[in-house]
């Protein structure tokens, strides 16, 4: 396999849209990856999105999307895997450029979600849980995911406050983030004080709706050198499933998935957990980035709610976690989020963070993961 660099990424802000389309989003973002990679053509295109069928009524993207950056009659494949529609979508532009079918690939995500009810919006998304066993019977993803607190914290100890505090740090690091949809800072009283959605789940403890894209520009890694870009590599690439029902897994207070993914992508990459500096993961909700750090092995089982606690996690800790601000912060528009964390790694590597900037990064990785980790995608990240 050839080596795959990252040569050109963009992002605008996220948030609540109103005034863009779906096709607008798309275009003025991957516009700004091909500018920033200084390219003037593309031989392939992948585009993770989730649901743009029940969020705004519109299929075939890859004809769309394509028409509309003005690349036809480009290839362009459009890829699904609920919310780790982004790092599937990643993966196959790695893939496809790894195996010399392409040498110039755009990765895209994008999810235009508030042109709906918030009823509309969570019955769309709740299209990633078991229709049959978990959708019928009601369970929306906060009911779910407050089953896996509940869970952790019954095995281990977890705090209430603990996972408050993962809100905490993320809002912390978006407030430096000026493409995120809520760059504010928290307290854990107001995470406790707020709404209460699925016990022990308050509002704050959960991602927002979100409309948004993200796009990256790969290439072989020995043409980007003769471009004089910063040379930016894919070193590893990891992907597992597991059951898309809960209530089907061994221990609904670990994610089997993500730790297979995260094995396999430090093995391809060559590299233990201890040598990253940096991890975009997929807080969806607090006790997600908790269960996360678990599974990828930054911490012992059941010692992430401590690990937030001791400041591990934090900006300037031991293992750094969502310098972005997370899905928490930055937002979360699904189809969008896994293409965004490496958006957000590239610029921590290329010592283009800003305020958030992680001293000294050479290594990132990102974690994606679909409904409550029935699917999950590990890439790890190497400057040159």
């Amino acid at each position: 396999m050839r080596d795959v660099a990252v040569i050109g990424i963009g992002m605008t802000k996220w948030g609540e849209l109103w005034e863009k389309s779906l096709r607008t989003i798309f275009v003025e973002t991957a516009l700004l990856a091909i500018d920033d990679a200084g390219v003037d053509r593309l031989d392939s295109m992948v585009v993770g999105c989730m649901s743009s069928g029940l969020f705004i009524g519109q299929e075939h993207l890859t004809s769309l999307l394509s028409d509309y950056l003005g690349k036809n009659p480009v290839p362009a494949a459009r890829v699904e895997s609920a919310c780790s529609s982004g790092g599937l979508a990643l993966r196959q532009g790695f893939i496809e450029v790894a195996s010399g079918m392409s040498d110039i690939v755009l990765v895209g995500g994008v999810e235009k979600m508030t042109d709906v009810t918030g009823c509309e919006a969570t019955y769309a998304l709740g299209t990633a849980a078991d229709q049959e066993y978990e959708g019928y019977h009601g369970l929306t993803f906060p009911a779910l995911y407050a089953m896996m607190a509940v869970a952790h914290m019954h095995k281990y100890g977890t705090t209430r406050e603990q996972l408050a505090m993962v809100a905490v740090k993320n809002h912390e690091n978006g407030s430096k983030n000026p493409l995120a949809q809520f760059p504010f800072k928290i307290s854990v009283e107001a995470v406790l004080q707020s709404v209460l959605v699925a016990d022990p789940l308050h509002i704050l403890d959960c991602s927002p709706i979100t409309d948004g894209a993200a796009a990256v520009i790969l290439c072989p890694a020995d043409m980007a050198k003769k471009m004089k870009k910063p040379v930016v590599r894919i070193t590893g690439s990891g992907h597992a499933t597991d059951t898309i029902a809960l209530s089907s897994r061994k221990d609904m207070a670990w994610l089997e998935s993500t730790h297979l993914a995260g094995q396999k992508a430090l093995a391809m990459a060559g590299q233990k957990i201890g040598d990253i500096d940096l991890f975009e993961v997929h807080d969806c909700f607090t006790i997600a980035e908790i269960m996360i750090t678990e599974a990828l092995g930054l911490v012992e089982q059941g010692r992430g709610g401590k690990a937030v606690e001791e400041g591990l996690t934090a900006l300037k800790g031991k293992f750094p976690v969502n310098p972005s601000g997370g899905l928490k912060a930055k937002g979360h528009p699904v189809g969008a989020t896994g293409v965004a964390q490496a958006v957000e790694v590239i610029k921590q590597l290329r010592g283009e963070a800003g305020e958030r900037q992680v001293k000294g990064a050479k290594r990132g990785l990102t974690q994606n993961m679909g409904g409550t980790g029935g699917s999950s995608l590990v890439h790890v990240f190497e400057a040159d």
